[in-house]
């Protein structure tokens, strides 16, 4: 008979303490410890740190909306007339008469019936898939599952595990990147198992890669299969496609999605904010059954009259999308000239390759000494041995800022052997 030994692993709150202490000291010594730097003033094209002006690369300002004199004066005269904040949620006291016009302009941009909105869209994805899976609607015997692109986003990952946690019925199956001959196989193996509920999950535009999924394909399968095309679009609404309303637009099927997410904290204003859009009576289920939105403080007045005044001047002219694809393309080509390598695309995500997460932190660094702005990302952000700077270009630049910036890389590159 053998006899099993419990080995006491509690700690107590010193020992506690150490042990996160030694687990950040760990990742200082590796260089993956991540540093905030903070900015003086306002966000744009150039920002102020530590007293002097900066080129900024590292933000999602992508339209340099988040300081645009329309913008501000939106948000002003929403603070006046609405208030700073509802002090409630949507169905108690939190809806005012722009929370609604403002689900009805997304909708309307983005080629849908209906919107709601969310906190965020890391919330709203949250929300949607949880919401979703966790209703027997009517039936007591059934298995759903969802088809989720590898790279996706953090937030449709943890969405889906939120899902699979709150009831035991949904079945996760992950593809590779933009795996569409993989997606479809699964998908068909998957027929015999007569799921009641399949959704492909996908990001629009993914965030660390700055490519794009092949929507074309998705669709085809989504049809085929009789699943749900789930796309967060937070990236690529207001910067991809002619007039900035997507990967959809962008790839020539535009009104072709099933269930949208996104952000306002991105290219529609900067601040935050996110939305689930799709058919009017999946918006309506999400309103009586998505606990984030149930549960949760409305959007501050100020962000939702703003988030209406960025739309307006999308659907007025597109001569802010234009400046960010002119920019973009020019950064692009100029610091592949210098030597450096990056992944290929149009996004103004451009990643430059580097490898190694300690050379990512060093060159951050060494580049917000020569006056720019830009965060290095690393495992388990992205693969080991695929660190890189992730450069955001903005419609904010000028071609002065776009100069400085890839002399600084080109002084710095060098300086680390890089290029």
């Amino acid at each position: 008979m053998t006899t099993s030994i419990k080995t006491n692993t509690s700690l107590n709150q010193e020992a506690l303490y150490k042990a996160l202490e030694a687990d950040l000291e760990k990742s200082r010594g590796a260089k993956t410890y991540k540093i905030e730097v903070p900015i003086e003033g306002e966000q744009g094209g150039e920002v102020t740190v530590a007293g002097r002006k900066v080129v900024m690369l590292a933000s999602n300002n992508y339209l340099g909306l988040s300081n645009h004199p329309r913008i501000r004066e939106a948000a002003r005269k929403g603070l006046e007339k609405y208030g700073f904040g509802m002090a409630s949620v949507r169905f108690i006291c939190g809806t005012q008469t722009i929370h609604k016009q403002l689900e009805e302009r997304l909708a309307k941009f983005l080629g849908v019936e209906d919107a709601i909105l969310h906190s965020s869209c890391f919330a709203a994805n949250e929300a949607f898939f949880t919401a979703l899976f966790s209703g027997d609607l009517g039936m007591s015997d059934y298995r759903d599952v969802i088809y989720s692109d590898k790279l996706n986003h953090a937030s449709i990952i943890d969405g889906v595990r939120l899902s699979r946690i709150a009831v035991k019925t949904t079945d996760a199956r992950p593809y590779d990147h933009n795996g569409i001959d993989q997606l479809s196989q699964m998908l068909a193996e998957d027929e015999s198992k007569d799921y009641r509920i399949k959704v492909i999950a996908t990001d629009g535009v993914f965030s660390m890669e700055g490519d794009v999924a092949p929507l074309p394909e998705l669709i085809a399968l989504s049809k085929k299969y009789g699943a749900l095309l789930f796309v967060d679009d937070s990236h690529s609404t207001g910067v991809l496609g002619a007039t900035g309303r997507g990967t959809a637009e962008h790839q020539n099927v535009f009104g072709q999605i099933d269930v949208y997410t996104g952000t306002l904290g991105k290219a529609l204003g900067g601040a935050a904010g996110g939305y689930i859009a799709g058919k009017k009576e999946l918006v309506d289920y999400l309103r009586q059954k998505s606990r984030p939105y149930t549960f949760s403080n409305t959007v501050p007045p100020p962000i939702v009259a703003a988030a209406i005044e960025a739309i307006n001047i999308l659907e007025e002219d597109n001569s802010l999308v234009e400046r960010s694809r002119e920019n973009t393309a020019y950064f692009r080509r100029e610091i592949v000239n210098l030597g450096f390598k990056i992944l290929a695309g149009s996004h103004p995500i451009v990643p430059v390759m580097l490898g190694e997460a300690a050379i990512a932190q060093d060159m951050s660094r060494l580049l917000l000494d020569e006056g720019v702005y830009v965060r290095g990302l690393w495992y388990p952000v992205v693969p080991k041995g695929e660190a890189r700077l992730r450069v955001q270009i903005s419609a904010a630049h000028t071609k002065e800022h776009l100069d400085q910036a890839l002399a600084a890389f080109q002084k710095v590159g060098k300086k680390l052997a890089v290029i």
